[in-house]
C-alpha cells in the first residue's frame, strides 16, 4: 500500500487542518496509508544550532523520506503559510532534505471562503525553491472554506459533494506520484547504455556518500538516521525489528545479493564469511557500483543480463555454477518491481541444490540415470546472447554480481559470486550440457559431476523419467 505521511502547519491545540488530514486519513484508509506527523516539538530554526543532534528534527526528516509522498495542509496566515509550516521547511531544506524528490500534494482550510487559496500558491513556491526541491503536484487545489461548519461532531467532513471531489483529488496524487516515478527510472535504450558505475541516482539512492567507501554501509546509515538494532520496521505483512530481519535473513538456506536499479550493489546476507561462501562477498564491497566489483571482462554481459530484466525480457535468469560430486551450485536472477511494476533491482539467490538432491533421491529409493531421449539444454534459453553463451553451453560466469575480490588484474581471477575462475569458466562452457533439473549431464550418470574429466560409466538401471532424469522405479 502507498505510505503517505501528513504534516499540518498549526501547532493549535485545535486546528481544522489537522481535522481535515485525520479525516483523509481515516476516510481513505482503504486506499492509503497516511501518518500524521506532529510539529510542536520542532523548536525555532536557527542555522548555528543546525547540528545534526535534535531528535524531533531527525525524526521528522526520517519519517518524511521513508514515505511515498508527503500531504502538507496549511493554514493561511497574513495571506500566506503560518510560521510554524515555515518553520519546518526550513529544518528540513539546511542539512536535511527529505522533501528532494519527494511528490507533495498540499490542502488547506480555513475560517472564510478563500480556503487558504494564497497559502497554498506561496507554499508552492517554497517547496520548489533550492534545496527543498519537492516536486509538488500542480493544479488540483483542494481549498475546504468555512472550516468551523464542515465538520460534524465525529470530525467528518458533511457534505458528500466535498467528499467525492476531495477523493478524486487524491486519485490524481497517486497517479501524480506514479508518474513522477517512473520519470525517476534509469530508461537506457539498449543493453550497452547500462550505467554500471551507477551515475545515475534514483529515488533510493543514498547521496553524498562515496559509493567505494568501505565504511558505506555505517556512513550511508548515519545519514539516513536508518532504523537499527531494536527499531521496528513496518512490512508488507509483518512487523519486524531490524535485529530480527538480520537474524530471518542470514539464516536462509541460500546466499542473498541485492542490487539496485542504479546498479549499485548495495546488500548481501551476511551469514559466512568470503572463503566459506558460495558465492564469495566481502564487507567492503556493500555500497560499490557493479562495475566497481565486476571483473572488466564480464562487464558487458552483465549489462546484458540487467537490461533484460529492467526491460521485461524475462523476469528470472538462472545458470549453474560450481558442480561436482557433491556439488550444484545455482545462481538464480530475478527481477524486483515496485507496485507500480518499475523494475527496482535485481535480487540474487546462490543455492547448492544437491542437498534437496540427494534427500529426494534417498527419500524416493531413486537415483539418477542418463536420459537418452534429453535435448540440449541452456539456462537462458530464449535469451540467447544475454551472457555471451550460445544456447548450447553452460555458462559458468555469474552474470549478476560476479563480484570480485581480487581486482581485474590478477591471474586466474576469482569470480566472487561464482567463486569459480574465468579459465573454469571458460572449461565449464565446454562441458557436456547439463540437465536442469537432476544436474546431470547426457554423458554422466548417478549424479556425477556434468565437468568430470571421466564420465562414470553407465549404470543397469530402470528407464529413466525424461524430465527429472529420475527412474521410475
Amino acid at each position: 500500500m502507498v505510505k503517505l505521511v501528513g504534516i499540518a502547519g498549526s501547532i493549535g491545540d485545535e486546528s481544522y487542518n489537522r481535522m481535515l488530514l485525520q479525516f483523509i486519513s481515516k476516510h481513505f484508509k482503504k486506499d492509503v496509508d497516511i501518518e500524521l506527523l506532529d510539529i510542536n516539538d520542532i523548536p525555532q530554526f536557527n542555522e548555528d544550532e543546525d547540528d545534526g543532534t535534535n531528535e524531533a528534527v531527525l525524526d521528522l526528516a526520517r519519517h518524511i523520506s521513508g514515505a511515498d509522498g508527503v500531504v502538507l495542509a496549511t493554514p493561511e496566515h497574513n495571506h500566506t503559510v503560518p510560521a510554524a509550516m515555515k518553520n519546518v521547511i526550513e529544518w528540513m531544506s539546511n542539512n536535511l532534505h527529505p522533501f528532494t524528490g519527494k511528490p507533495v500534494w498540499i490542502v488547506g482550510a480555513s475560517y472564510y471562503t478563500q480556503g487558504s487559496s494564497r497559502a497554498q500558491l506561496h507554499l508552492k513556491q517554497i517547496l520548489e525553491s533550492p534545496g527543498v526541491n519537492a516536486i509538488v503536484m500542480p493544479g488540483n487545489e483542494f481549498l475546504l472554506s468555512n472550516a468551523k461548519s464542515a465538520f460534524d461532531e465525529n470530525g467528518d467532513l458533511k457534505d458528500a459533494r466535498t467528499v467525492g471531489f476531495l477523493e478524486s483529488v487524491l486519485k490524481k496524487f497517486l497517479t501524480f506520484m506514479k508518474v513522477i516515478d517512473m520519470m525517476d527510472a534509469p530508461d537506457p535504450k539498449n543493453a550497452h547504455e547500462e550505467d554500471m558505475e551507477a551515475k545515475h541516482p534514483v529515488n533510493t539512492t543514498v547521496e553524498g556518500v562515496d559509493p567505494n567507501d568501505p565504511e558505506w554501509v555505517e556512513k550511508a546509515a548515519e545519514k539516513t538516521h536508518a532504523a537499527s538494532g531494536g527499531d521496528y520496521v513496518k512490512l508488507d505483512r509483518g512487523l519486524l525489528t531490524v535485529d530480527q530481519l538480520n537474524w530471518f535473513l542470514n539464516s536462509m538456506a541460500g546466499e542473498l545479493t541485492f542490487a539496485d536499479d542504479n546498479n549499485q550493489f548495495i546488500y548481501y546476507n551476511h551469514n559466512a564469511d568470503a572463503p566459506q561462501m558460495l558465492a564469495a562477498r566481502t564487507p567492503d564491497q556493500a555500497g560499490s557500483s557493479l562495475a566497481g566489483v565486476h571483473p572488466g571482462r564480464v562487464v558487458e554481459h552483465v549489462k546484458q543480463v540487467i537490461y533484460a530484466l529492467r526491460t521485461g525480457q524475462t523476469d528470472v535468469v538462472s545458470m549453474p555454477a560450481q558442480q561436482g560430486p557433491n556439488q550444484h551450485v545455482m545462481h538464480y536472477y530475478r527481477a524486483m518491481r515496485d507496485e507500480n511494476r518499475r523494475y527496482r533491482g535485481v535480487n540474487e539467490l546462490v543455492i547448492d541444490v544437491m542437498p534437496v538432491i540427494d534427500y529426494y533421491l534417498k527419500a524416493t529409493g531413486q537415483k539418477l540415470v542418463k536420459d537418452p531421449d534429453a535435448k540440449p539444454f541452456s539456462p537462458i534459453t530464449g535469451l540467447d546472447g544475454i551472457t555471451g553463451a550460445s544456447k548450447h553451453s553452460t555458462p559458468g560466469t555469474d552474470a549478476t554480481s560476479g563480484a570480485s575480490a581480487k581486482g581485474d588484474d590478477k591471474p586466474a581471477e576469482t569470480d566472487a559470486t561464482t567463486s569459480a575462475s574465468v579459465e573454469e569458466a571458460v572449461e565449464a562452457a565446454k562441458a557436456p550440457e547439463v540437465d536442469a533439473t537432476s544436474g546431470a549431464s547426457e554423458e554422466t550418470t548417478e549424479a556425477a559431476p556434468a565437468a568430470a574429466p571421466t564420465p562414470a560409466p553407465e549404470p543397469e538401471a530402470p528407464e529413466a523419467d525424461a524430465t527429472s532424469g529420475a527412474s521410475e522405479a
